[in-house]
């Protein structure tokens, strides 16, 4: 079996459970997609982009990766999303309950109800944004409440939701969207001039947590998702508001998800890598 790499392959020094502030947690699940399989690749993929990344943060100045890094064994449930949530979350927890930053690698986008059901149970006042092409507001889809296109459903019985880059839903999603004005469509905020920052920010509370599908980008910049949308978000827009976000909320932990790799177009699978290295700088290392 070939060998788990190391997220950014740091010197192994940088690597010890013990003295990381960071895990990173794989969880190859892609047992409810709807469309292109393949998500389960993303985890590994992701993190063979993240060994040919340059290590220094021209932006922060920094090296983040001296915070140390564990690149935790990637979680085994295959078939049961139920299953598969028990799972991840008792993962999730106990390195939480060790004082560990956890960074979730999906997978599907069902594997976030896992992981804000862990930051919910362990931090106060928790608001969960969401960045993602798609509601993901059903209440149950193909026979589970726990689909990848149920995500956000769950999300909100526990905490308060926003979400951002919206462009796709169910019509039986419609009065959800429009309810509580907490979406951020991306027909609205794409010529803005970044307006949408402080209303955004300030319908989030103190401690935030943040799950990304990766799909929220526009496919010309990353292609390989199982469920590509036009009309998506640009590199730039996003990192900005994810480093004030990171400024002004305390963000609590995140994951990246949906990344479905093509063997002969890399680039998706480096931007996953080097947005999850953004954040971890813009977390630990932003002055």
């Amino acid at each position: 079996m070939k060998q788990q790499i190391n997220f950014c392959d740091p010197p192994q020094r940088y690597c010890a459970y013990d003295k990381a502030k960071i895990v990173i947690l794989p969880a190859p699940f892609d047992a409810t997609s709807t469309w292109i399989k393949g998500a389960d690749k993303g985890p590994a993929a992701i993190l063979e982009a993240s060994a040919n990344m340059e290590t220094y943060d021209i932006e922060t100045d920094s090296e983040v990766f001296k915070q140390g890094i564990f690149t935790d064994k990637p979680t085994k449930e295959k078939k049961s999303p139920e299953k598969m949530v028990v799972e991840l979350k008792a993962k999730v927890l106990k390195h939480i309950k060790n004082k560990k930053y956890v960074v979730t690698l999906g997978g599907e986008h069902s594997i976030s109800a896992a992981t804000i059901q862990a930051h919910v149970e362990s931090f106060d006042n928790v608001s969960v944004i969401q960045f993602d092409a798609h509601a993901d507001l059903r209440e149950e889809y193909h026979g589970t409440k726990f689909n990848h296109a149920c995500v956000m459903a769950r999300a909100r019985e526990i905490a308060p939701i926003v979400q951002v880059g919206i462009r796709s839903a169910d019509i039986t999603e419609r009065s959800s969207i429009q309810k509580k004005g907490n979406v951020f469509l991306a027909q609205d905020i794409c010529d803005d001039n970044n307006n949408w920052f402080g209303k955004c920010l300030g319908k989030l509370t103190k401690n935030v947590y943040l799950t990304i599908d990766l799909d929220v980008f526009d496919p010309a910049i990353l292609p390989s998702t199982g469920t590509p949308e036009p009309g998506g978000l640009g590199w730039y827009q996003v990192i900005n508001f994810l480093k004030l976000l990171m400024k002004k909320k305390n963000v609590v932990g995140f994951d990246i998800v949906e990344l479905c790799p093509n063997p002969k177009n890399k680039a998706s699978d480096f931007l996953a890598a080097k947005l999850i290295y953004k954040l971890l700088s813009y977390r630990f290392c932003l002055k």
